[in-house]
């Protein structure tokens, strides 16, 4: 990924605690922002949003913390009620200096008549949308009472919910969740995006996340350092060669997918096809002879060939312009003596699933290879455990990257990948539920792999292979009407759609 500040745009910058301090720090000091007024307008942001994301509703529920995030919701208390809203605020005793804005905005809600409830008289069937100012960036500690059973009655409840800044309890350097956190339907983040929304447990806290930029001038984010970038399907990478009309099938590269031990052929062939629907000129499948015969029956523009040792493979890699191995590939003695061969091939290479496993039992680095694991596939990598991984997945790819070099991509929500030891991270965002689905990350490995072929650097295939295969998801979804029995096999057939509208 580009990381020239003046290139890359601010909506796309995913900040975490440090950078948003520094920010908040920056829009206080700019002329006419004291004395509250940005509060004023981040209270003013959360009542646009709530008119527009619940029109039906009338009634609305504030829950206040000690510190802004609270004085942000007295705020939007004392807005929402002169717009017509009846509205009920819950809070604790004041916190911080009596002259914070925070306590000024609380000291306003009074002096217009409001009435502040203490927070054990909360109870979710009164309102009919609650805002969430309980806690924002700085939280230091796990909740605890009286905010965390608060929480646990207003999740139970399933009330709808809007959150400012960030759902309390959510960590926007890591994207996990220190003890219990609030989960809104909308959450309205201010100033600036936040890493920790968009990735990992976070994103089922955080529902839809709508940035509110305050009407703050782009100088203010100069030299300010980001976490990660994020892209979306809409924003992938355009780096693909153009095809000319004369082109032929040799300008797009020949794959290899390497997998399919017995049992387990459908993994590889998924990747293959998948590689051809992606753009690949030939795909080849190495795989046992077991299956070798029927491989392509039901896909005969795909070639295949049947390998028993390292011996049978030397030859096809001599041939091939990238080279997919491990999906299906088990960790049997059939995939062990194939393995050395690939993992020593000298070209574009990308490893998935079992070849993971097998390379964690005997760790080696490469700077050239794409490496996709699954948080399960990463704590192995890692020696730790999948909880780790998820507990900060940035700190995880890092480490990955650290120890086996080339590109990471860490699979799940809000993927990430390290495109090289300087490149700022990439977070993949707009997924949806339909792909937690069997085949869907052999999928992935077939588009990185075919986009490799055809000549992308590392860092952009993984990049713009994770955007594309979100797109042709959200594709075959609509084409079924829905999310729920979404296939892998359907996302394979809506990649030439997706690609041409997303422009990859």
């Amino acid at each position: 990924m580009n990381d020239d500040p003046m290139t890359v745009p601010i909506a796309n910058r995913l900040f975490g605690e440090a950078g948003m301090r520094e920010l908040d720090r920056r829009a206080m000091a700019l002329p006419g922002m004291g004395d509250g007024k940005l509060m004023e307008r981040a209270g003013a942001a959360l009542l646009e949003a709530l008119s527009e994301g619940f029109p039906s509703a009338r009634t609305l529920g504030v829950l206040c913390g000690p510190g802004n995030n609270g004085g942000d919701g007295f705020v939007l208390a004392r807005l929402a009620a002169d717009a017509g809203w009846t509205v009920t605020v819950h809070a604790g005793e004041p916190g911080g200096q009596p002259d914070s804005d925070g306590a000024r905005a609380r000291r306003a809600w009074i002096d217009s008549g409001g009435e502040i409830r203490p927070l054990d008289a909360f109870s979710p069937d009164r309102s009919e949308v609650w805002a969430d100012c309980l806690f924002g960036i700085g939280l230091g500690r796990p909740i605890e009472a009286p905010f965390a059973p608060l929480i646990e009655t207003l999740n139970r409840s399933g009330a709808p919910v809007l959150a400012a800044d960030v759902p309390s309890g959510v960590l926007i350097d890591t994207g996990s969740v220190r003890g219990v956190a609030v989960r809104a339907r909308l959450t309205v983040t201010m100033i600036a995006d936040k890493f920790g929304l968009r990735t990992g447990a976070a994103v089922d806290q955080a529902g839809r996340v709508r940035v509110a930029a305050l009407n703050l001038p782009e100088s203010l984010y100069e030299g300010v350092s980001w976490l990660a970038t994020r892209v979306t399907p809409e924003q992938a990478p355009h780096g693909l060669p153009s095809r000319r009309p004369a082109a032929h099938k040799g300008d797009f590269g020949h794959l290899l997918v390497v997998g399919g031990a017995p049992g387990y052929s459908g993994a590889a062939r998924l990747t293959a096809a998948a590689a051809l629907r992606a753009g690949a000129g030939r795909v080849t499948l190495v795989t046992h002879p077991d299956h070798a015969a029927l491989a392509n029956l039901d896909r005969p523009e795909l070639m295949v060939r049947p390998a028993q040792t390292a011996r049978d493979i030397d030859a096809l890699l001599a041939g091939a312009d990238a080279v997919a191995v491990g999906p299906g590939f088990g960790q049997e003695a059939w995939a062990r003596g194939l393995w050395p061969a690939v993992a020593d091939w000298r070209g574009p290479l990308v490893v998935d699933a079992d070849a993971l496993n097998l390379l964690a039992q005997a760790p080696r680095r490469r700077d050239d290879w794409i490496l996709t694991p699954h948080p399960g596939e990463a704590s192995r990598l890692l020696g730790s455990k999948a909880a780790t991984v998820n507990a900060d997945r940035l700190a995880a790819l890092r480490e990955l990257q650290d120890r086996y070099g080339g590109t990471v991509l860490l699979k799940g929500a809000g993927t990430l990948v390290a495109p090289g030891p300087q490149g700022t991270p990439a977070c993949i965002t707009g997924g949806h539920p339909g792909m937690a689905t069997a085949g869907m990350g052999d999928v992935l490995t077939g588009i990185i792999g075919a986009l490799r072929a055809q000549g992308l650097d590392a860092g952009a295939a993984a990049v713009t292979a994770a955007a594309w295969h979100i797109a042709a998801a959200c594709t075959a979804a609509q084409r079924l009407g829905g999310q729920r029995g979404l296939l892998a096999g359907d996302v394979i057939e809506a990649l030439p759609a997706s690609g041409a509208d997303s422009g990859v």
